[in-house]
C-alpha cells in the first residue's frame, strides 16, 4: 500500500471521527448529568485531522519532497540529494488515481521529473525527459537524435565527485542543448560500452526518459515509456543532501 493511500485513509478516517463527534458525540457528552471525558481516539482525531489534511493538499496539488537513491541523474543530481517536485506542473491530479482535474501545462523536452516505474508502480523513479509523444528517437554512439536530428554536445572537462559520487571519477562531463533551448550535463563512462539504440516512435500519451549518467541508468532504452497518468511532478530544486553528511555546496541548488 503506497504512503499517498494511507494517507488519505488516515485524513478521511480522522476528518469522519471529528466530524461525528462534533455533530452527534459531543452534545450527548455535554447533556449528560455527568460529563463523560473525551474517549482519546476522538482527542486525538480531532488534534491530527488538521495536521493530515495539510500534509495531504500540500503533497498532493502543490510540492513533494524526495529523495535520490542512486546515481542513474548524476552530474545534475547526486545520492543523497533531496529534492522538491512541483505536483502541478502538468496539471492538478486526483491523490492515488491520479486522475487530472485541472490541466496547467506539459512536459516538455529537457525537463526532469518524478514518476512511478511502469513496472512497478509503487517505486518512484527520476529521469530526464528526451522525447515527447510522437518524436522518433535513436541512441547512436552516445549521440541522441530526435526525429533525425542529433542533440548538440559539447565536451565540459572530467567529473571529480566526492563520497558516492567519487565512482563516477574521471567520466567525460558533457552539456546537451536541445532544439528548445535547454541545456544541461550528462556523463559518459568511456569504460563502457554505449547502449545504442534502434529508431523507435514515442506513443501517444507516453514519453521516453533518459538519465543523465548515460553509461549507467536503466531508463527507457531498457523497460520502453512513460505513460503521462505516472508522471507525479516536475523537480525543480535540491533543499538538502545527506551522503556521509551534509553537503552544504548543494542546499538551495536549481535543477537544470
Amino acid at each position: 500500500m503506497s504512503f499517498e493511500l494511507i494517507l488519505v485513509i488516515v485524513t478521511a478516517v480522522t476528518g469522519v471521527i471529528a466530524y461525528v463527534d462534533r455533530l452527534v458525540w459531543r452534545p450527548k457528552r455535554e447533556g449528560a448529568l455527568t460529563m463523560e471525558r473525551e474517549p482519546l481516539l476522538i482527542e486525538y482525531s480531532r488534534s491530527l485531522f488538521p495536521v493530515f489534511l495539510v500534509v495531504l493538499v500540500l503533497r498532493s496539488f502543490v510540492i513533494e519532497p524526495f529523495r535520490i537513491p542512486s546515481g542513474s541523474m548524476y552530474p545534475t543530481l547526486e545520492i543523497g540529494d533531496f529534492i522538491a517536485v512541483s505536483k502541478f506542473s502538468y496539471g492538478i491530479k486526483l491523490p492515488v488515481t491520479q486522475t487530472k482535474i485541472i490541466p496547467i501545462g506539459e512536459p516538455e523536452r529537457g525537463d526532469v521529473v518524478v514518476f512511478s516505474y511502469p513496472k512497478d508502480p509503487d517505486v518512484d523513479y527520476i529521469k530526464r525527459i528526451i522525447g515527447l509523444p510522437g518524436d522518433k528517437i535513436t541512441y547512436v554512439g552516445r549521440t541522441v537524435f530526435v526525429n533525425g536530428k542529433p542533440i548538440v554536445q559539447q565536451p565540459d572537462g572530467k567529473y571529480l565527485g566526492n563520497d558516492s559520487g567519487a565512482v563516477m571519477n574521471g567520466a567525460n562531463i558533457v552539456i546537451e542543448t536541445m532544439d528548445n533551448g535547454h541545456s544541461y550535463h550528462i556523463l559518459h563512462d568511456m569504460d563502457k560500452s554505449s547502449r545504442d539504440m534502434d529508431t523507435i516512435t514515442v506513443p501517444e500519451g507516453h514519453y521516453f526518459v533518459m538519465g543523465d549518467n548515460r553509461d549507467h541508468s536503466n531508463d527507457s532504452r531498457f523497460w520502453g515509456f512513460v505513460a503521462e497518468k505516472n508522471l507525479k511532478g516536475k523537480a525543480f530544486g535540491i533543499w538538502m543532501n545527506w551522503d556521509n553528511g551534509i553537503h552544504l555546496n548543494r542546499l538551495g541548488k536549481g535543477i537544470e
